[in-house]
């Protein structure tokens, strides 16, 4: 079970690492086959795959090559109802949290719930909490809610807090795909010492520092998306980075 290995990680502060694989921003089949053999290389502990706005579609198709090609498991990051692929391993089963948008606290996910019950994916209840100064980001216009302003730990935390005592089994800060800027590493170790599960922090982290600083600020999943379109060799920096922090505590 996922869920079971990312408490177990958490509880030894053990980091994983995920890309972000959006159907719609695959060029061509050339570039996933080696996005692949770099992940599963570099040890890859999660592919997240999917996007706040599928055009193409792509999913069943993107999510069938990538479990053909590598054994690693695969996370649906849904943008929709409309968003599941029954041959993935697992759904995050997001709660946009950070906004009021009743639609996507729990208006999609009665909609998808009959569907997910008779699928064999694992379910993981996820408080999804957007971070940002930008409210013209894609997700901020889809999701039609504010973001938290970057330096408004309070609100971040309380609204974590809020998330776990709802029942949610993962809380992810997201600053969304491209950001200009990542989660603040402050907010992400206060946000860290309010909640006691784990963690997924992503959005704008496209240098090493960025990742050092979110994998020693507390996230225990760091996800990777544009920077990876733009540099596929990135997700190598990155994973030394994990690798370096988990042999300290192994």
């Amino acid at each position: 079970m996922i869920l079971n290995s990312l408490e177990l990680k958490r509880s030894k502060n053990l980091k994983s690492l995920s890309i972000l694989v959006d159907p719609d921003k695959i060029p061509n089949e050339k570039y996933l086959d080696n996005l692949l053999h770099i992940s599963r290389k570099c040890n890859m502990d999660f592919i997240f795959v999917g996007g706040s706005l599928l055009v193409n579609d792509t999913l069943n198709e993107t999510v069938s090559f990538i479990k053909k090609a590598v054994d690693i498991p695969v996370i649906l990051f849904p943008g929709s109802n409309l968003h599941i692929d029954k041959s993935a391993d697992a759904i995050l089963f997001l709660s946009l949290i950070s906004g009021r948008n009743p639609e996507l606290l729990i208006g999609q996910h009665v909609i998808a719930a009959p569907i997910l019950k008779k699928s064999k994916l694992e379910i993981l209840p996820t408080g999804y909490i957007l971070i940002g100064n930008d409210a013209n980001t894609t997700v901020a216009h889809i999701s039609q809610s504010f973001p938290i302003p970057t330096n408004k730990y309070d609100i971040a935390i309380c609204t974590s807090m809020a998330g776990e005592m709802l029942g949610m089994k993962l809380i992810y800060l997201d600053a969304g795909s491209g950001a200009k800027e990542e989660v603040p590493g402050q907010m992400i170790s206060s946000v860290k010492k309010s909640i006691d599960i784990p963690l997924i922090v992503g959005g704008g982290i496209n240098t090493v520092k960025k990742a050092e600083t979110a994998y020693a600020a507390g996230a225990d999943i760091i996800v990777l998306g544009t920077a990876v379109e733009r540099n596929v060799d990135f997700i190598s920096d990155v994973a030394l980075v994990r690798d370096r922090m988990n042999s300290k505590r192994s």
